[in-house]
């Protein structure tokens, strides 16, 4: 049985995945197995794993029909043998150590779940440096949010510090009191680590001094295709995390009154025309932003 079980959800990726399984592969900590989960792939992706796998018996190839990312990653789960357990999606890729430092951080901060920070590349494997580009500002803003508070809870209300699946490493004690990822399309990823900060108080830890992953930014990353949909997901997940993180006595009037703020900032953005509406609506805007990172 591997320390580690390292799970892969595939699918179409057949740009990229041989740079995933390989940053895989190359890890400076061995003792690991890969299992690689082909959501219903049409292209080549199947293909390039199972010829790694033949090269590589820590490879395990698995093709379902398509079911989505969330099933993808609770079928590895299901699968997977590790005591500790991890994630990287099809088109990102480690850092050489990141299983390394990890491995050894978890004992020395007795932690159940870590994650670190990230370095955004392009199609072309290339670090994206411009200071401008919307992904740096939007990362930068739950960062200093995090630093500012203190608190990671509070701060993953603000937004999503940890930024995607491929960041996680549990245990696997962790995952049974957490359980599988819900059926969310785009951010269940941001609902589980919710989950696993409630069931696992205390231990849940950020390296934010550590750049161990690097998560590819690309026209065809499935959170483009639907941001309306991810964004209706996103008040789930807020409102529902929100309500969690305090006692059954206060919830009725917090959930009352956030949810009467959301309704009348939606109907300040339905009355066009008077400027006096205009800035009612953006002063509301403001002092929802503030509450939802209060």
């Amino acid at each position: 049985m591997p320390a580690i079980s390292v799970i892969m959800p595939a699918y179409n990726h057949e740009r990229y995945v041989q740079q995933a399984v390989e940053s895989v592969l190359k890890q400076s900590f061995g003792d690991f197995e890969l299992l690689v989960i082909d959501d219903g792939s049409q292209d080549r992706t199947g293909e390039l794993v199972r010829s790694a796998a033949d090269q590589d018996a820590r490879i395990r190839y698995v093709h379902q029909e398509n079911q989505d990312a969330y099933n993808a990653l609770n079928n590895g789960l299901k699968l997977a043998t590790g005591d500790w357990l991890t994630i990287i999606n099809s088109d990102d890729t480690y850092h050489p150590d990141r299983l390394q430092r990890l491995w050894k951080a978890k004992d020395t901060l007795q932690a159940s779940c870590l994650f670190t920070d990230v370095i955004p590349i392009n199609d072309a494997d290339q670090p994206i440096t411009d200071p401008n580009f919307f992904w740096h500002h939007w990362h930068k803003n739950n960062r200093e949010t995090y630093f500012a508070l203190g608190d990671l809870y509070t701060a993953f209300l603000h937004g999503n510090l940890m930024v995607t699946t491929s960041n996680l490493f549990f245990s696997r004690i962790a995952f049974e009191r957490t359980g599988f990822f819900s059926p969310l399309r785009y951010l269940h990823d941001y609902d589980f680590i919710f989950r696993m900060m409630l069931a696992n108080p205390g231990s849940v830890h950020y390296l934010d001094g550590d750049q161990l992953l690097h998560y590819r930014i690309h026209g065809s990353n499935t959170l483009k295709e639907g941001a309306i949909k991810a964004r209706l997901e996103d008040q789930r997940v807020i409102r529902t995390y929100l309500l969690a993180g305090i006692s059954e006595q206060e919830r009725v009037r917090v959930a009352t009154g956030a949810d009467r703020l959301v309704q009348l900032e939606r109907e300040l953005s339905e009355i066009q025309g008077s400027p006096v509406q205009a800035l009612k609506s953006s002063r509301l805007g403001s002092f929802l932003r503030r509450f939802r990172s209060s």
